[in-house]
């Protein structure tokens, strides 16, 4: 990898494609009578994903960049969670019909910060309202130190087959720097606990570029991950933006990782994960070689959704909670940010629909272009073009950005295919960045690209 190439292009902040256009571009035009009119308009054979946002933790991690509260009173969280049952209803009542569900995840903030039987409820209620299929990947992400044995019990018989756990890093000292001390041992054990309930999906996330590591600690702390044995790993840079999340402020800018060393850090956990058996899945995920997801990656039916990569290949997804965020055939819909708003729409019968946007056939042409770029490091402009009634050369004139890293040997063009070059792929966002007809690069919204 081309540490030229990182300090030249590394500290541009770019979005991380999870969608396009991304979610700055949401508007209030789309609002819940929008909504209601795409759900109702749902293909008969639609089949979808659900994610539920729970916005709670027992304790603020600096590094955050989700939204979530810290809460003690756990009224609050019960009081929630009866809301979602209440939008999952109002939401299959709107579709008119009981549509086939693929996927389940719940993200957060802490989703296991409910009651076990809170939680259980709550599966029941999608069960009733939607068509779970048996083989649905049920996922929950998991804050390791206050996962307790009885929502172990309670996730183990409502059919969860995939944890994603946030280990971040296990050198104290950076655990320290973040506000999120927790041990080896806590993590391995509820790896055990989980293993013992049937749920062997583990995921574990990582994190580079935080204050006071180093490419030493990084690979300690691979090192100490790959004894749990996990089978996919997802990698992300963090992402220092006080401006928009307060808490950051907590952290010492002056420890902070530069660019170089944080592209040194990212590689170096690349490699390592590479060197045990992994599979590098697009820009920040690994996984085993039998692995769902590398298998997807292998045929070339990976996807990229809200959640990072994903094997879903649903065009249907309903998020619920507060600030979720759904994407329709239609375009995309974001519930209200703030709790107690949501909470009053759905009381008051209303979708909680705050903002979204409507795709134009622009926007579903470089969506695609953007995705397969995300996803394979490559894109057949042709055939994509042909698929929505486009020419490619009128595309490949209109990216104005994708001059310099032709020139800079970054990207290859060969007739109307498009390839990131292989000591070049950590830049891949910038790549896809050069299809985004709404990139304002004056506007830091977003991660620094490495």
């Amino acid at each position: 990898m081309r540490t030229d190439l990182a300090a030249s292009y590394g500290e541009e902040r770019l979005p991380r494609y999870t969608s396009y256009p991304t979610a700055p571009h949401f508007s209030p035009a789309v609002g819940p009578d929008t909504y209601a009119e795409w759900l109702a308009g749902l293909p008969a054979g639609a089949s979808a994903s659900l994610y539920l946002h729970v916005p709670f933790c027992r304790e603020m991690c600096w590094y955050c960049g989700c939204h979530t509260q810290i809460v003690r009173r756990d009224g609050l969280i019960a009081a929630y969670q009866r809301t979602l049952r209440s939008e999952i209803a109002q939401v299959s009542e709107t579709i008119g019909r009981r549509i086939k569900v693929e996927h389940i995840h719940f993200g957060g903030g802490t989703p296991t910060i409910m009651a076990p039987e809170a939680f259980a409820e709550l599966m029941a209620a999608m069960r009733h309202s939607f068509f779970v299929l048996p083989s649905a990947e049920i996922a929950v992400e998991i804050d390791p130190r206050t996962l307790t044995s009885e929502m172990v019990e309670a996730m183990r018989l409502s059919g969860v087959n995939r944890a994603s756990l946030g280990v971040q890093s296990f050198d104290p000292v950076v655990q320290r720097a973040i506000n999120r001390v927790q041990s080896h041992e806590q993590t391995a054990s509820v790896v055990d606990r989980l293993h013992r309930a049937g749920i062997n999906g583990i995921n574990f996330d990582l994190i580079y570029g935080l204050p006071h590591q180093t490419v030493a600690s990084c690979l300690d702390t691979v090192r100490r991950s790959l004894e749990l044995g996990p089978d996919r790993f997802s990698v992300f840079g963090y992402a220092h933006v006080p401006d928009f999340k307060k808490h950051q402020r907590m952290i010492n800018e002056a420890v902070l990782p530069d660019g170089l060393a944080r592209h040194d850090q990212a590689c170096a956990i690349a490699n390592a994960l590479k060197e045990a058996g992994y599979v590098q899945i697009g820009l920040d995920h690994f996984a085993r070689p039998d692995d769902a997801m590398a298998v997807a990656f292998e045929e070339r039916t990976l996807r990229r959704n809200f959640q990072g990569y994903t094997t879903d290949k649903g065009e249907v997804l309903l998020g619920f909670g507060a600030s979720a965020i759904g994407h329709l055939p239609q375009g995309y819909v974001q519930n209200q940010v703030q709790i107690g708003a949501y909470a009053q729409s759905i009381a008051a019968g209303l979708l909680a629909t705050a903002k979204g946007y409507g795709l134009t056939d622009d926007d579903r042409l470089r969506a695609d272009i953007i995705e397969r770029i995300m996803c394979e490091f490559s894109a057949d402009l042709g055939d994509i073009c042909a698929r929505h009634g486009a020419e490619p050369e009128a595309m490949l004139q209109s990216a104005a950005r994708l001059k310099p890293l032709i020139s800079d040997g970054i990207v290859r063009l060969d007739g109307d295919r498009l390839a990131v070059a292989s000591d070049s792929r950590f830049l891949v966002r910038s790549v896809a960045a050069a299809f985004d007809a709404h990139l304002d690069p004056a506007k830091q919204l977003h991660s620094r690209a490495v």
